[in-house]
Parts: C-alpha cells; sequence; structure tokens
C-alpha cells in the first residue's frame, strides 16, 4: 500500500507520521489489498484537522475527516468514521467491480462573490454592459479537475457514503449520462439524471 502524509501549517513529526500510519493500517483487516492512502493533516486556527483517502483496489473511496482540540483525537476519529462505513458496507465493497462505460472529466470550479448590493438607494444605477456582469459577480478562486466514473445508481449510493459526501458526479452505468446523486435534507438521496430530459 503506498502511504503519505502531508502537513500543512504545522511542523512535520515523525511521532504523528508513524501513528497515522499505523491507525490507516488497521483497514487491512477489512481488504488486505488497499492500493493508496493518503493523509492531509492541517492546523486551522488553533483547531487539528485529518483528513483521510483511501483507495481500494476496486476503484471505490474511502473518506474521512475530523476537526479537533488534538492532532491524535482527529485522527481517530477520521479513522472510526471510515471504519463504520467499511463495517456498513463490507460485503458490497468486497463484491464491487467497476463498471464498463466512459469515464468523463469534469471541471468543479470554487467562485467567489466579489461585488454587493449597494446600500445607498439613492446612488445612480451603474450602467453594465450584459457580457461583463458574470465578470462582475463573482470570480473563480480554484478549480479542480474530475472523472465521472461508471457505475450503477445503487453504488453511486454507496460511494456517497463512503466519501462522507454531499453529493457525487457520476456516469451513469445504464444509460452512459453523467448523473448527480445528493443528499436531501430529509435524509433521503436525491438523483439528477441528464438522460431523462
Amino acid at each position: 500500500m503506498k502511504f503519505s502524509v502531508t502537513f500543512r501549517k504545522m511542523d512535520p513529526t515523525d511521532a504523528i507520521k508513524q501513528y497515522t500510519e499505523e491507525k490507516v493500517k488497521k483497514i487491512k483487516r477489512f481488504f488486505p489489498d488497499p492500493i493508496n492512502a493518503k493523509v492531509v493533516l492541517a492546523l486551522e486556527r488553533y483547531q487539528h484537522r485529518a483528513d483521510v483517502t483511501i483507495t481500494l483496489h476496486n476503484g471505490l473511496v474511502l473518506k474521512g475527516q475530523n476537526i479537533s482540540d488534538d492532532m491524535y483525537s482527529s485522527i481517530d476519529l477520521a479513522m472510526s468514521k471510515i471504519e463504520k462505513q467499511v463495517r456498513r458496507y463490507k460485503d458490497k465493497i468486497r463484491s464491487h467491480k467497476p463498471a464498463q462505460g466512459p469515464k468523463i472529466p469534469f471541471r468543479v470550479d470554487v467562485i467567489e462573490e466579489e461585488i454587493e448590493a449597494q446600500s445607498e438607494p439613492e446612488a445612480a444605477p451603474v450602467v453594465v454592459p450584459d457580457e461583463t456582469i458574470s465578470d462582475l459577480m463573482s470570480k473563480v478562486v480554484r478549480s479542480d479537475e474530475h472523472t465521472a466514473q461508471p457505475m450503477s445508481v445503487e453504488e453511486a449510493v454507496m460511494q456517497l457514503n463512503l466519501m462522507n459526501n454531499a453529493f457525487l458526479v457520476f456516469t451513469n452505468a445504464d444509460n452512459q449520462s453523467i448523473n448527480v446523486i445528493y443528499r436531501r435534507n430529509d435524509g433521503n438521496y436525491g438523483l439528477i439524471d441528464t438522460a431523462q430530459a
């Protein structure tokens, strides 16, 4: 298993790295052959954050994160979240075989709003050409490249839960279209299927 630890805004120590590696390797009791484990440990305003991402041999991704007052606690709780999801889906994960189909690349942009509404009602309106309104209203502050992996809707629900994400973009293995599955406020899941127009 490939293992890497990245320290952000904190001094790297061998003790924390070794502790993290021991905790992450315990996943082998569930799956003997995880491919890759990436851990990011960061100090954010006196809070210690641990983000753990483990990729399994069959392409499934497990994610856990936690923020606490102590880095060791953050690591323990992040791994605890991963183990909880693994226990829930253990049989499905073991029998999972990657679906066939196109892997479609897409980009996720983080957009920051730049201008706010004027607080003075008597201010004269500013006339702005339509093509520049979108440029004034927001600014892309970060872009990430991703791939929509082919999977069934059931597999997408499982992957969404394993990653502890709010949504997941994937290629529907049944109809080869881009789909988005997301958590609803009522605890159920919503599915956006671009083939269902």
